[in-house]
């Protein structure tokens, strides 16, 4: 092993070398919807032995829900969900070395270094939250990830025609990020109070637990009282 290389760099190497170099199930299942979505098709990408992620047009949303549920029988519903690709303006918090190094870096304090720039998973994507979903053929034992990106209404169409079980799933989302899903027509909050502010799940959103304990929470010790215990003791 080189001296530079880490464990990380070996495992996934190893697994890179034992990856079947195609994948002709996974490459029909994206042809098949392909042919069924056409350019509704943004971008895909395949990993040959593991799985397959698409992302799909916004207006395509509610419609790649039935093609998946009818045309390619993927009746397994699995989730549906959402991401704020925004990196936190809050970075790692006060205590992170990490932070405090790249802004010492610059010259800056934390507060005054840019932010980090977004940055997409598989498929990429043009805006700041997507939502995302996975269902699954459980006869030809195959799934499929799919993503879409969320316009500045934050607005999508529900999958809950086709999917009944994306009811409370959407309902979290609108909740936790506050995307909205037309045509789901009961948006009540699942964990919160029906007039709390706020989405906890955006980066932007204050963690004022974390103001007072730095994350990721270091562990309270508390102190021994005044005095020996031994000697209080005589032992």
């Amino acid at each position: 092993m080189s001296p530079t290389a880490t464990k990380d760099d070996t495992a996934d190497a190893a697994e890179t070398a034992k990856a079947p170099a195609s994948d002709d199930k996974r490459e029909a299942i994206l042809a098949g919807l392909t042919g069924q979505l056409g350019d509704s098709i943004v971008s895909s990408h395949l990993k040959p032995g593991d799985d397959l992620w698409i992302r799909v047009d916004t207006e395509a949303w509610a419609e790649t829900a039935r093609v998946l549920r009818h045309p390619l029988n993927c009746g397994y519903f699995d989730f549906v969900s959402a991401i704020d690709w925004m990196p936190s303006p809050y970075g790692r918090e006060m205590d992170s070395e990490v932070d405090k190094i790249a802004a010492a870096t610059a010259g800056e304090t934390i507060e005054q270094a840019d932010p980090e720039p977004i940055t997409h998973g598989y498929c990429g994507g043009e805006t700041r939250f997507q939502v995302f979903a996975r269902v699954l053929n459980v006869v030809e034992k195959w799934g499929v990830h799919i993503k879409a990106d969320v316009p500045d209404s934050l607005v999508m169409d529900t999958w809950i025609e086709q999917y009944p079980g994306a009811n409370w799933h959407e309902r979290e989302v609108h909740e936790m990020f506050g995307i909205s899903f037309n045509g789901h027509g009961d948006m009540r909050n699942l964990y919160l109070p029906g007039d709390f502010e706020g989405h906890p799940l955006r980066k932007d959103f204050p963690l004022l637990a974390r103001r007072v304990k730095p994350w990721p929470g270091i562990v309270d010790v508390e102190t021994m009282p005044d005095g020996d215990d031994d000697e209080e003791t005589g032992e």
